[in-house]
């Protein structure tokens, strides 16, 4: 299965649509949102994904309720850090803050850790196997380079999208 992994949209309406466009191209199977979404109306783009969604609360995140009740009218769900889940046999931990990723990633219960909050692309293997995902910024906005992920839970491998 293909995951789409994406963080820090900020109401990046058009860069939204573009990673939506490519994850529903690709063929991804699901999609991870790893925080700050910012405002409900950003549901408006995620609700074309053509696979589901689960995300965590960001530190930009204001409107929490609005966001929420707008994502879970079409399926998609969004949690308070942590939200666990797992696909195609694999065990997912997505938090936004990276405060805790290296000692989640080594704490042997997980197979990827997803983050944002840095708006910086992170890819790497923790000493246990682990693999750790950051997908850099949705919108562009402090890197001037926006991109998202798309992890192969086959292979393990992810490929890094800029939009």
């Amino acid at each position: 299965m293909k995951v789409g992994i994406m963080s820090d949209s900020h109401d990046h309406l058009a860069n939204i649509r573009k990673a939506v466009e490519i994850f529903n191209e690709v063929g991804v199977g699901f999609v991870l949102h790893a925080g700050d979404f910012v405002a409900p109306f950003v549901a408006n783009e995620l609700q074309k994904l053509s696979c589901p969604l689960l995300g965590v609360f960001g530190n930009n995140d204001g409107e929490r309720i609005g966001l929420q009740n707008r994502l879970k009218s079409f399926g998609a769900e969004v949690k308070v850090q942590p939200a666990f889940i797992e696909l195609e046999g694999k065990q997912f931990v997505i938090v936004h803050e990276h405060e805790l990723v290296d000692a989640l990633a080594e704490s042997g219960k997980f197979d990827v850790v997803v983050y944002g909050h840095t708006h910086n692309a992170d890819i790497r293997k923790a000493s246990n196997g682990c693999l750790i995902v950051n997908p850099g910024e949705v919108c562009g906005w402090l890197t001037g380079k926006p991109t998202v992920a798309v992890l192969d839970t086959e292979t393990m491998e992810v490929e890094l999208v800029e939009l």
